[in-house]
Order: C-alpha cells, then sequence, then structure tokens
C-alpha cells in the first residue's frame, strides 16, 4: 500500500478521488446540457469552460500569495461546499422549468474562482503533510485520482446524460463536493501554522514567487511548455464535444464509452511514471511525455465519421498517458525545487501561466471553429502543441537525466 498507509494522507487521497469524480461528471455533462438541451452554438460551448477558468487570470497569483501565509485545509473544505450549492443550483433550476445557458455562466464563473482557491491550496497543503522524499508517490497516488476519475466520469457521464440527463447528472457533482468535505474535515494531523511576514507586501510576495519561476533554469521552460499546451488543449477541448455530437453524429453515451477506453492510458500511468522515472531518470521522461502530448492531440484531429472514430480513442489514450506522466512529474519537481516558504506562490505562479491559458484556449476554438470549421480547428489545436515542445528541446532539460532533489539556494544555480 505504501503512501496509503500514511492515515492522512489517505483521507486527503479519498476526499479528491470524489471531488474529482464528480467533477469529471460536470465536465461531461455541462458540454452537453448546453448542445442537446440549451441548443447552444459553437461559441457559446467554448465560452462555458472559458467561464469556469478565467479566474485563474485574475486571483492564480493572489492566491498563491495567500495560501502561504494561511492554513490551507480550511480553504479545501469551505471551497467543496460552496461549489457543492452552486452546481446544486442547475438541476433545481431544470427541475422547475427556468435553466438558462446565462444561469450556468453565472455558475461557472464563481466555482472557477474556488476551484483556483481549492487547487493552489491543495499542492501547498501536501508539502505540509509530506517529507519531501514521499512527494513523488504521494503525487502519484493524487494523480492516480485524476486518472481513474477521468475514466470512470468520461464513461458514465455518457451513460447518465443519456438516462437521466445532463442536468441531474450535474447534481452528482454536487454531492461529491459534500462527501469531499466530510473526509477533508477528518484529518487529524496539525497544519503547522505558516510564518507570516511582520508587513504583508502583496505586491512583493507575487514577485517573488514570479522571479523564482522565470529565473530558474527548469521551472522557466517547463511552465512556458505548459502554457503553449493548455492554450491548444483548451481550444480542442473546447469544441470536441459539439464535433462529436454534431461533426461525427455519436450519441452520449458512445462519447462516454470512446472517452472511457481511451483514458484508460491515463490509469496505466499513474501506476507506471514512478518506475519508468526512476529507470529512466524523471528529466527524460518528463521530455518524452510532454513530446507524446504534442503527438496525441494530433492524432485525435483524424477523427471522422465511421472507422476513422478509432483516431480519437488512440489519440484519448496516449494524450491520457502522457499528461498524467507529466503532471506527476513536473509538480514533483516543483515541489522539490521550491522552498517551503515559497510554496503556495510558486504553485500558484505555474498553475497561473497554463491555467491562465485555458480560458484564452477555450475562447480561441470557439473563434477557429466559428470561423474555420471544427475539424480545421483540431488540427490548428494539435499542431500547435506538438510546435509547443521546442521550448523543453532548447532548455536545460534535455541535457539532464534526473532532476535535482533540493531547492536552488539561489533559485537560478542548479
Amino acid at each position: 500500500m505504501g503512501i496509503l498507509r500514511h492515515r492522512d494522507f489517505r483521507r486527503l487521497w479519498a476526499a479528491d478521488l470524489l471531488s474529482q469524480l464528480g467533477s469529471r461528471l460536470s465536465m461531461g455533462a455541462i458540454p452537453l446540457l448546453a448542445v442537446l438541451t440549451l441548443n447552444a452554438s459553437t461559441l457559446q460551448v467554448s465560452l462555458l469552460r472559458t467561464c469556469e477558468t478565467a479566474a485563474w487570470l485574475v486571483l492564480g497569483l493572489f492566491a498563491g500569495a495567500w495560501a502561504d501565509r494561511i492554513r490551507c485545509r480550511p480553504v479545501l473544505v469551505y471551497a467543496d461546499l460552496l461549489r457543492a450549492l452552486l452546481f446544486a443550483s442547475i438541476p433545481i433550476a431544470w427541475w422547475f422549468g427556468v435553466l438558462t445557458l446565462t444561469q450556468v455562466y453565472v455558475v461557472l464563473v464563481p466555482a472557477g474562482v474556488l476551484t483556483v482557491l481549492y487547487d493552489v491550496a491543495h499542492n501547498s497543503y501536501l508539502p505540509r503533510m509530506l517529507d519531501r522524499d514521499r512527494l513523488l508517490p504521494g503525487n502519484a497516488k493524487l494523480a492516480a485520482n485524476h486518472s481513474v476519475a477521468a475514466v470512470i466520469g468520461a464513461g458514465a457521464g455518457g451513460i447518465l446524460v443519456q438516462w437521466i440527463g445532463a442536468a441531474v447528472t450535474i447534481g452528482l457533482d454536487a454531492l461529491s463536493f459534500v462527501w469531499s468535505a466530510i473526509w477533508l474535515r477528518s484529518i487529524r494531523t496539525p497544519e503547522p501554522a505558516p510564518i507570516r511576514p511582520e508587513r504583508p507586501q502583496l505586491r512583493r510576495e507575487i514577485r517573488d514567487g514570479l522571479q523564482y519561476v522565470f529565473r530558474h533554469p527548469l521551472l522557466r521552460p517547463l511552465a512556458l511548455n505548459t502554457m503553449v499546451t493548455m492554450l491548444f488543449q483548451a481550444a480542442a477541448g473546447a469544441i470536441m464535444v459539439v464535433y462529436l455530437v454534431r461533426g461525427v453524429h455519436l450519441r452520449p453515451a458512445t462519447i462516454g464509452i470512446l472517452s472511457m477506453i481511451g483514458l484508460l492510458g491515463a490509469v496505466v500511468a499513474s501506476a507506471v511514471t514512478e518506475k519508468v522515472s526512476t529507470r529512466y531518470g524523471d528529466a527524460r521522461t518528463l521530455l518524452l511525455s510532454s513530446t507524446g502530448i504534442g503527438v496525441a492531440f494530433t492524432v485525435q484531429a483524424l477523427t471522422a465519421p465511421g472507422w476513422q472514430v478509432s483516431w480519437f480513442v488512440i489519440g484519448t489514450l496516449l494524450a491520457g498517458f502522457c499528461i498524467i506522466v507529466s503532471y506527476i512529474l513536473q509538480v514533483s519537481t516543483q515541489q522539490r525545487l521550491c522552498p517551503r516558504e515559497l510554496q503556495g506562490r510558486v504553485s500558484a505562479t505555474m498553475s497561473f501561466v497554463s491555467w491562465g491559458a485555458a480560458p484564452l484556449g477555450s475562447l480561441l476554438g470557439g473563434v477557429l471553429g466559428t470561423a474555420f470549421g471544427l475539424h480545421t480547428t483540431l488540427w490548428i489545436a494539435g499542431l500547435g502543441t506538438l510546435a509547443g515542445n521546442a521550448i523543453l528541446y532548447v532548455s536545460p532539460l534535455r541535457t539532464l537525466r534526473a532532476v535535482p532533489t533540493e531547492p536552488a539556494i539561489s533559485g537560478v544555480d542548479l
């Protein structure tokens, strides 16, 4: 069992699994709700993801400085409970026949704010719970939650939407947030109080996080590569459901089942990443997995009606594997190379650079899809993701086998 023998990590892991599963149900159900129930256009569907991720652009850096000043577990609990209330409003409005696309947008914006606070606090909380030498297996187990939730949520989400409707499926996400909060509340290990500056200077604290990332020879290229990847991944993701429904003529259950088969690669990745990176070196593994993401999204662009739907499965399989491998190694690298007092700000900076690109990418996908067509947009997104890996191949990561295990003293020297 390894890291799961740690009682409170096991509770954090259980809370995360439930929350991830519910979020995956909503991730598939919300665009299907817009397409099938509310008859939304391509641009309107892409705006859903923009609303959900726009908070990273506004609050991402502030959330990091804030997380370094406070205990993070209460943030996790309250963020879960408030998101439960927001998402519960969608099935309630649908039940009374008053649900509109405007309400969905209004729900997603504050839910996105809470997700920013939750994610930054979550990344900052793990190093406070575990020693540095246990961060890689800890992150691997949490990444396994992403994988399992992606597989189960993709298949179950499509089937549930077809059986009970998209709005009720979103209601299950609300219940998952409540259950997650209960598990988080049960953690008993005291969280150490962070060291607060005598005179908090928010701008200086944010600047410290930005400077640490962008002066670091490894974190800088990782952040920039992830930004490009997220931009084009969000562009493809914003229109993929629309393309599969209106271009490939698939039913929700079929979309769910095909996604579930493809995402099995994510489950495999969460199980083998630690072994593969130990054998071949985490730097090399990270470089290859990032390249694999670009290849995967390019392969997905081959998707078309008939037997060519198989390209969607193959691309999703490869993307699921490579994204999880890259995620585990990037987060572990970030946590190992960052001093404890900067964990929140560095985490927020990395998330701001990557997730800040997501709303722009979603909007880009909607605009390109409307102007040039859905299939052409998928090709642009795939080739753009692949080209972004040039950032890593001209960085010091190309010459390394293993990433250093301790923070750089100056923040710039390996």
